[in-house]
């Protein structure tokens, strides 16, 4: 089932139009082959017109769209063999982010990423992809098997960010969060982030930390959602759209400003609209970044990892 934006209701339109058509046809014996063709070039034109010209705000909402593949649904099309693991050790597991053993290639690889449902139960057993500290620590847990037997490690950040709950905070969120990062840029072996939803606050940037940082072309990265820094700004979540469009969360404000390494296009219509086309594309990215860093001696990774965090932002001497 389709599922289309406000901004795609032209699109939709044209596309019911096709459908209608398709059902008379099938149903007689009149043949409307040429109009069916002439729509379907219609509604491929709208739709170029449409994408060519998104703003923040519906860049955001293609990053949220609810049929958009997550993190599982790369894994099975881009990676061989996968075996998951479970549990942080310490307390239970966390299953808003999933990571495991796979292959790349037939190259094994460590994968870690965030993890949301489609249904009402997925959702709720998800938790809407907003990991607890022991989501972290399960992550730090796989990143720090990854190293001890020099695995490369892949990260896929889709999250709205941190659960915010008070079992949460009263078993350590904010540390764990601090710990997942320090695991990062210390861990001895190649590490590609890609973000391929929203990449929220620091429940995102707990497992960003890597020598390749890859976004997919409708996806959004920020310290903060739009709605709460519309709360915090202007005391209104429903100026939303407004702090997106102010926030530089898309993919050419953070290629511009050097915070991200590539962008992945995403086929018309976003990610959703073909699963397989989009794995393609990504596999083909994940391959090349992998090239880029391997065969680097440690040392130098460690080095480059630290001097990209340390590029990050800009000041000015008063």
């Amino acid at each position: 089932m389709s599922i289309f934006l406000d901004f795609e209701k032209p699109i939709a339109e044209i596309r019911a139009r096709i459908e209608s058509l398709r059902r008379v046809q099938a149903e007689s014996d009149v043949n409307l082959s040429d109009q069916i063709t002439e729509l379907e070039k219609k509604s491929s034109a709208v739709a170029n017109s449409i994408f060519s010209q998104l703003d923040a705000w519906q860049v955001t909402q293609l990053a949220r769209h609810p049929m958009r593949p997550f993190t599982m649904d790369y894994v099975s099309r881009i990676f061989t063999d996968f075996h998951e693991l479970h549990g942080d050790r310490a307390y239970s597991d966390d299953k808003a982010i999933v990571a495991g053993l796979a292959r790349l290639n037939g190259q094994g690889v460590v994968i870690i990423g965030h993890q949301k449902g489609r249904d009402t139960n997925s959702k709720i057993t998800r938790n809407f992809g907003m990991p607890r500290p022991e989501g972290y620590r399960k992550a730090q847990r796989i990143a720090r098997l990854a190293e001890r037997f020099s695995l490369p490690v892949f990260t896929f950040i889709d999250t709205p960010g941190a659960y915010p709950g008070v079992g949460a905070e009263e078993r350590g969120q904010s540390e764990a969060i601090a710990s997942s990062l320090y695991t990062l840029v210390q861990l001895k072996t190649p590490v590609i982030a890609t973000v391929i939803g929203e990449g929220g606050s620091g429940g995102a940037l707990a497992i960003g930390i890597a020598d390749r940082i890859i976004m997919l072309q409708y996806s959004i990265y920020s310290v903060i959602s739009p709605e709460g820094c519309a709360s915090i700004l202007w005391k209104d979540s429903n100026r939303a759209q407004d702090a997106a469009k102010a926030m530089g969360l898309t993919t050419t404000d953070l290629k511009k400003e050097g915070l991200i390494d590539t962008v992945v296009e995403e086929p018309l219509g976003g990610a959703h609209s073909d699963y397989d086309e989009m794995a393609r594309r990504l596999k083909k990215q994940l391959e090349q970044s992998l090239e880029e860093v391997s065969g680097i001696s440690v040392e130098e990774l460690l080095d480059f990892r630290s001097k990209k965090l340390m590029s990050y932002g800009k000041y000015e001497s008063l």
